[in-house]
């Protein structure tokens, strides 16, 4: 049986994108890290379509190799074909935008991983399970990856997968451009020529661009590289043309690129077309194995392609399957996707799963994010208030004992030593921007007027912010407590970081089965898309029902909702765990006081030792835990 629907072989690499658009790589200050290399984006990409996808590649023993390992996890990519390397490094690739028509890259690439790949690393039951193969041309430039190359091709033909290549020239990896001609896509070479037309008769499927396909047809005149190509293999042959979309060639070249089969193509702005071949070919392989007719295909592979030019970075660009059916059905809104608000929204939706490790679809949070409550307690400090963070983070861990689902919400103020030792441990991990208290809401000093800080904190940190609201405000306070929020809010996004929106209306006003619903429309309607909401319990199934109602209207793809405990006793959460585990959106609870009061008073007094009150807080932290999976287990079987 074919597990897999694709096998990439080739470059795996870490590229450093600048981020100072339309300046030379020279002046640049920053860096964004995504993974690269044409396989590996490759196998993002089709894993972004639902297609089961794998990498055969090798990487370092060190941060970037394991990188790069984590974040193919991430997006759901097959890594048992990826070998780590104890003696190379992994790949550097930095990259620039300069403007429309250039973008100055270098390869870091002397004796790197990735170009060590061998035949032994080439596993056959891997090749066997999958339908198709796909390599790139770089790693037929080298004897020993040419061989791992043409082992995977045999035995992609004894077990029956159909075969594609990405022609993928790039002139200074063959050697024939300099370290500094890294953005040069052409340089004529008979030797790299005759490298290339050893290996096509091989292929059921050939791609790339008209340069590509000079150099592999040994011409500058297109067609009549097409026809040398035609001479030597039957694959389908597909020349990308740029902004005149691509063709498809599957029989005799005609006397035309025009008339090859085409299929329709997209009116956006080009913004980064580095890494937008790669977009092209996760959309065209969705096409050819659904064995769509080639102008469907070539629809999925120009969308795709649209959205890679149109945004930052390579795989970070591609379109999940939802995203491109939306597109293909609204159509272009506006030429510079990137822009679009409502698909950058969808984008970020169904791909943030790949910026945070971790199964969140069952939540049991210990809070312990407490500022105020903790600074009034007899015998506090702030040394002490922050050892004691560290025994809540003891109490955390061990109750996860290396599961799924378990998670924190920590202060960088207080419990700064805590928060920086949670992260890498698996556990979720919430932080606070609020001061506490305030109404109307107030951030935390430390993150700057304009949120600025933000570009410091890890990435898995999740921004937490509590927003003390009523339906019943008048206008200006409303208008002040989500003006904060959004700048708030935005701020995350522009540094890639989650958001959970928190609301307790009650300790504002009376509230109803509509209280929550009502707020939660409103922060909605003021262009505010939590990924998380933090709610307070509500006791009847109309309140639950009319609040679930309001996200699902306005974001279907939202990561879900924890209820917060408010120091209420066990047996009052219990029984509100009862009521909202009946709900799936509902994935679980953010609880603090409840598990950690009576530990922290007494400690901060002497009257409790580190052991006593880790093991104090570990017992009711796991009881609670137990309460939400014994709810959650009851409304499945009664569901």
């Amino acid at each position: 049986m074919k597990t897999l629907d694709v096998v990439t072989i080739g470059r795996s690499s870490v590229d450093l994108y600048g981020q100072q658009v339309g300046g030379r790589l020279e002046d640049m200050g920053s860096f964004a890290k995504y993974i690269g290399g044409s396989p590996t984006n490759i196998a993002c990409g089709t894993a972004r379509l639902g297609l089961r996808s794998a990498v055969i590649t090798r990487v370092g023993d060190e941060h970037m190799g394991r990188f790069i390992r984590e974040q193919l996890a991430r997006e759901g990519v097959e890594t048992s074909g990826v070998v780590t390397d104890p003696e190379r490094l992994t790949a550097l690739v930095l990259l620039g935008i300069r403007d429309e028509d250039s973008f100055p890259l270098i390869f870091y690439r002397e004796n790197c991983a990735d170009m060590a790949l061998s035949e032994s690393d080439i596993d056959e039951d891997l090749i066997a399970s999958a339908r198709s193969v796909l390599v790139t041309g770089t790693h037929l430039s080298h004897p020993r990856t040419e061989a791992a190359v043409m082992k995977a091709l045999e035995l992609a033909r004894k077990h029956g997968a159909r075969t594609a290549l990405d022609i993928d020239y790039r002139p200074n990896l063959w050697g024939v451009a300099g370290h500094g001609d890294g953005e040069s896509r052409f340089v004529e070479s008979a030797a790299v020529t005759a490298r290339l037309q050893k290996t096509l008769h091989l292929f059921d499927l050939i791609v790339g661009t008209e340069e590509e396909f000079h150099i592999a047809g040994g011409t500058t005149d297109t067609l009549a590289a097409l026809r040398a190509l035609r001479a030597v293999s039957d694959a389908t042959l597909i020349c990308k043309r740029g902004a005149k979309g691509a063709v498809a060639f599957t029989g005799a070249i005609p006397d035309g690129l025009d008339d090859g089969e085409a299929g329709p193509g997209f009116p956006i702005e080009v913004f980064n077309v580095l890494g937008a071949g790669d977009g092209f070919f996760s959309g065209l392989l969705k096409g050819w194995l659904e064995d769509a007719d080639w102008p469907t295909a070539l629809k999925y592979a120009n969308a795709c392609g649209a959205f890679a030019v149109s945004r930052h970075g390579c795989t970070p660009a591609y379109p999940s399957l939802d995203e491109l059916e939306f597109f293909l059905e609204r159509g272009v809104i506006r030429p510079d996707l990137r822009n679009d608000a409502e698909l950058e929204q969808l984008h970020w939706s169904t791909t943030r799963h790949s910026r945070t490790a971790g199964d969140w679809t069952e939540m049991r949070v210990f809070a312990f994010d407490h500022r105020i409550q903790l600074e009034e307690m007899p015998g506090y400090d702030l040394a002490k208030g922050g050892r004691f963070k560290e025994l809540c983070l003891e109490a955390a861990l061990q109750v996860q004992d290396g599961r799924a689902g378990y998670g924190i919400l920590c202060d960088n103020r207080i419990g700064r030593a805590a928060l920086h030792r949670a992260s890498g441990t698996g556990l979720w991990i919430g932080r606070p921007c609020e001061w506490p208290g305030s109404r109307p809401l107030e951030l935390e000093p430390e993150l700057g007027s304009d949120c600025g800080t933000l570009v410091e904190w890890a990435r898995e940190n999740v921004i937490k912010v509590l927003c003390f609201c009523h339906p019943d405000d008048d206008a200006a306070t409303r208008a002040a407590q989500e003006t904060t929020v959004k700048r708030l809010y935005e701020a995350g996004r522009r540094n890639q970081l989650e958001f959970l929106l928190e609301v307790i209306p009650s300790k504002v006003g009376p509230v109803d089965d509509m209280t929550t619903a009502t707020l939660i429309r409103q922060f909605y309607a003021a262009g505010i898309y939590p990924d998380w909401w933090k709610l307070e319990p509500m006791k009847t199934r109309a309140g639950w029902q009319n609040a679930i109602a309001a996200i699902e209207e306005h974001d279907r793809n939202t990561r879900g909702i924890v209820v917060l405990g408010l120091d209420a006793p066990e047996a009052e959460l219990q029984a509100s765990f009862d009521v909202a585990a009946s709900f799936e959106l509902v994935r679980g609870f953010a609880v603090g006081r409840t598990i950690f009061g009576d530990a922290a008073r007494a400690w901060m007094q002497g009257q409790l030792s580190d052991g006593d009150a880790v093991a104090q807080m570990a017992e009711r932290y796991a009881r609670l835990a137990g309460f939400w999976d014994k709810a959650r287990a009851a409304a499945k079987a009664g569901g």
